[in-house]
């Protein structure tokens, strides 16, 4: 049966700009705590490890969670879990500016982690199933450009607490995350497949019958989706060991003082992701009309290039090679976050993207946080940071180049 490729509606870029807004709080409400140590600390007489344990603990419910938050919305609604995982986690960021004890505050994080990990893959496949050929990556890469300013915005975190107080950003920012969700259950809607495309994308004609151990046993016999795997991990611990360490690699080798590092490290390589996930969005849905392989090309150019970019920034003596280099370094990061999920529907059946993704955050989020720690041992074995990067650029290079064996399917 011959399908048309299907026209991009103006709902489907709302949906982009609906589920922005919810990138946007998803990072927001995760990493403002970073940005409040000082306060929360002297409220709760906390020692550094106590307050560690509060980002650990949400990413680690967060990282174990996310492969069935996958399988959620993949077996039954996109929306429903979108709106469930933002409600929820807003409420608990509410909570958070209300409770009482350490104590509390950590069940609040590991609820915290628990439902943020149903939003990404549900968001990400949501979008993937409006946007077809024509416009996937680029949908993708605006959508991810939330989390970037997400991140961003959670800067604005030390300022409240300095204003009024650590606890105000939680309770205003939950707030509106609850009133949000209000406005997604009267707007967001899942996209009805035709019965033709039912026909030819998906025999079984249903969800209803995926199970955890079908779609384990579907996704990890698939040479390419394992490829892809290990290709995040990789990509994933080399950018948490560059947001761990590198404010430390500029402090130390440059002489910057402790906040000038930090703005250096963070602005330059997110400036570099923003226009990375535009531009490689772009590149990758015009090369996808020719080549069936046009996306994963330009991912493979990305840290082609990237990764000597990376090595470069971590060797200099020169304070504006190394801006150069985190601008490119970031450009790659970007050509990534906007291309991986569309590829993945090009390497799996399409009733396991959320779970698939899931599974990818699950590797994801254990071996960066792993990762994190080994950039901290080496340092202590006195090994300088600039060796630790050089070794990272390889490692992200060598699983650029394993992109090359992928084998990738048509979609519509």
């Amino acid at each position: 049966m011959n399908i048309s490729k299907p026209v991009t509606s103006t709902y489907s870029w709302l949906v982009v700009a609906m589920l922005w807004v919810v990138a946007l709080l998803n990072y927001l409400d995760r990493v403002m705590i970073t940005t409040m140590r000082d306060p929360i600390v002297n409220d709760f007489s906390l020692n550094d490890a106590q307050f560690g344990l509060l980002t650990s603990v949400f990413l680690w419910t967060y990282g174990f969670l996310s492969p069935f938050g996958g399988f959620l919305a993949d077996k039954f609604s996109r929306k429903k879990m979108i709106v469930f995982s933002i409600f929820v986690w807003s409420a608990v960021t509410l909570w958070t500016g209300f409770v009482s004890s350490y104590r509390e505050m950590l069940i609040a994080r590991a609820c915290m982690g628990i439902s943020e990990a149903c939003y990404i893959p549900a968001g990400l496949a949501l979008i993937t199933e409006y946007h077809r050929d024509r416009t996937r990556s680029l949908a993708t890469g605006l959508h991810i450009s939330g989390l970037y300013a997400g991140v961003f915005l959670a800067g604005i975190g030390g300022y409240i607490a300095e204003l009024w107080g650590w606890r105000y950003g939680f309770q205003i920012f939950g707030l509106f995350g609850i009133l949000y969700s209000i406005v997604l259950l009267i707007f967001l809607k899942d996209r009805k497949k035709d019965p033709e495309e039912i026909i030819s994308n998906n025999p079984s004609n249903s969800n209803k019958g995926i199970t955890i151990s079908g779609s384990i046993k579907e996704l990890f016999g698939v040479r390419s989706f394992n490829i892809l795997l290990i290709y995040f991990c990789v990509y994933g611990m080399v950018s948490w060991l560059v947001w761990g360490w590198f404010p430390t690699f500029l402090r130390d080798h440059f002489d910057l003082s402790l906040g000038k590092a930090g703005i250096t490290a963070t602005g330059f390589i997110q400036a570099g992701s923003f226009a990375g996930v535009v531009i490689g969005g772009f590149l990758a849905d015009r090369l996808a009309s020719r080549s069936i392989k046009g996306r994963l090309y330009i991912m493979i150019i990305g840290f082609i290039l990237g990764a000597p970019f990376l090595f470069w920034m971590s060797s200099t003596q020169i304070f504006m090679i190394s801006i150069m280099g985190m601008l490119f370094y970031g450009l790659a990061r970007g050509f990534t976050d906007s291309n991986l999920m569309p590829i993945l529907c090009q390497v799996v059946d399409s009733r396991y993207i959320a779970t698939g993704y899931g599974f990818f955050n699950f590797f994801n989020y254990i071996a960066s946080g792993g990762m994190v720690f080994v950039g901290g041992a080496l340092r202590d074995a006195k090994i300088d940071l600039s060796v630790t990067f050089q070794i990272a650029a390889i490692m992200i290079f060598l699983a650029t180049l394993s992109l090359l064996t992928v084998k990738l399917k048509k979609t519509g």
